[in-house]
C-alpha cells in the first residue's frame, strides 16, 4: 500500500477535523450471533466456528488482518488451523474439536469505525460414541504454516549449530570477496606503475 505525502496527510486530517462534527457519531459493531452459542452444548463439530455483527466487518486490504477465531479445551489445547474468513458482517474458521467437554472460543475483530474488539464464549461438547477426536497443539495455529512435529510428539527445535555455521559460510564468502577485491585492486596498481615506468 502506497503512503500518502505528508502535505495530502496534512490536508486530509485537516478536513476530517473540520468536517469531524458534521458527521453522525460512529458506533462499535455489535455481535449479534455465534455458532456456537455461549453455553451451548455441541453434540457434533459445526462446519464452521462463525460470529456475526450487525453491520458490516472492516477488512483493510482483503486479507482478514487484526481477524482472528481461537478455540480451546480445558487443557490449553488449541483445535483449527488458524484461517479465518471474513465476509459481510461476519468472519468464521472450520470447525475441529477433540474430546467432550468445555470449550471456550476468543475472537477478534475489526469493527466499521476501525476499532479492534474481542469477546470470549465458553460452550460444552458432548460427541456420540465414536465420534472422531481431533488433535489440540499447545501452541495458537498460524493459517498456512505446517508445523513439524517428530514422532516421539514434541515440538520441533531447530538443531544447535545451523545458525553458526549459517553465519560462518557468510563471514567465509565475505572474507573471498575482501581477497578477490584487494588482488584486483593490487594488479590496477602494478599496471599503472608499470605504465609510468
Amino acid at each position: 500500500m502506497r503512503r500518502a505525502s505528508a502535505p495530502l496527510a496534512a490536508l486530509g486530517l485537516g478536513l476530517a477535523v473540520v468536517a469531524g462534527p458534521a458527521l453522525p457519531a460512529s458506533a462499535h459493531n455489535s455481535v449479534v450471533s455465534t455458532t456456537p452459542e455461549a453455553g451451548e452444548t455441541l453434540t457434533e463439530v459445526p462446519e464452521f466456528f462463525v460470529v456475526t455483527t450487525n453491520e458490516a466487518l472492516l477488512d483493510v486490504g482483503g486479507e482478514g488482518a487484526g481477524f482472528a477465531i481461537q478455540v480451546t479445551d480445558e487443557a490449553g489445547l488449541y483445535y483449527g488451523d488458524g484461517c479465518v474468513d471474513v465476509g459481510g458482517p461476519s468472519l468464521s474458521t472450520r470447525g475441529a474439536l477433540g474430546g467432550a467437554g468445555e470449550y471456550t472460543m476468543a475472537f477478534q475483530y475489526v469493527s466499521a469505525d476501525g476499532h479492534t474488539l474481542s469477546d470470549t464464549l465458553a460452550f460444552r461438547y458432548e460427541p456420540e460414541p465414536g465420534a472422531e477426536v481431533g488433535t489440540g497443539s499447545p501452541v495458537a495455529p498460524e493459517c498456512g504454516a505446517t508445523a513439524a512435529t517428530p514422532t516421539d510428539g514434541e515440538p520441533a527445535t531447530a538443531v544447535p549449530g545451523d545458525e553458526s555455521q549459517a553465519v560462518l559460510g557468510a563471514a567465509a564468502a565475505i572474507g573471498v570477496g575482501v581477497v578477490l577485491l584487494g588482488g584486483i585492486a593490487a594488479v590496477a596498481v602494478w599496471l599503472a606503475r608499470r605504465r609510468r615506468a
